[in-house]
């Protein structure tokens, strides 16, 4: 079987061109996505299964490819955005929302995910339930629903670039309470 992990160039800015185990040689990004569709490779990673945390950070922080669950495979990346579509169906802003509301203190991601998972009837793993919920609490937050508590768990690049691995958030007090 002959593999198709692609390697892309170490300067694309420089016109230079992406490389396939196989031996193809790959003009440009769009060329290297096709090739590894057409393979049976996720076409995010390349199918390296790994993807950069922060880009153009030296050196450069990876972590398993989110789109393919870490596998590298075509497969199991379109089974899991097909996961993350049926996440954002069921999954809304009032679910959230309905949520948060019922705690009283502040509260971690997990413990809304949690929630939101049990609700929902969902199985653990069936769909990436925490990403869904993180985003919409982000959106609540930028709406100034609520309030992020948690500092940073990492800084990848300075305060430019930070990780948060359960943060915690608080619903906004409004005036007069």
């Amino acid at each position: 079987m002959t593999k198709h992990t692609i390697t892309p160039p170490a300067a694309p800015i420089l016109g230079e061109t992406y490389v396939c185990d196989c031996g193809e040689e790959l003009p440009n990004r769009m060329s290297a996505e096709v090739h590894a569709a057409e393979t049976g490779q996720c076409s995010v990673c390349l199918g390296s299964a790994e993807e950069p945390v922060a880009p153009g950070i030296l050196p450069e922080p990876t972590r398993a490819c989110t789109a393919c669950a870490g596998t590298g495979r075509r497969r199991e990346q379109v089974v899991w955005q097909l996961a993350h579509a049926e996440a954002e169906q069921l999954i809304t802003i009032s679910v959230v929302r309905e949520v948060v509301a019922g705690f009283d203190g502040p509260f971690h991601l997990s413990e809304v995910a949690d929630v939101v998972r049990a609700g929902l009837g969902l199985q653990t793993g069936r769909l990436p339930v925490g990403p869904r919920v993180r985003d919409l609490l982000l959106h609540l937050q930028a709406s100034g629903e609520i309030t992020m508590l948690s500092a940073p768990d990492e800084l990848l690049a300075g305060t430019d670039v930070v990780l948060y691995r359960d943060p915690q958030w608080q619903r906004a007090r409004t005036l007069g309470t």
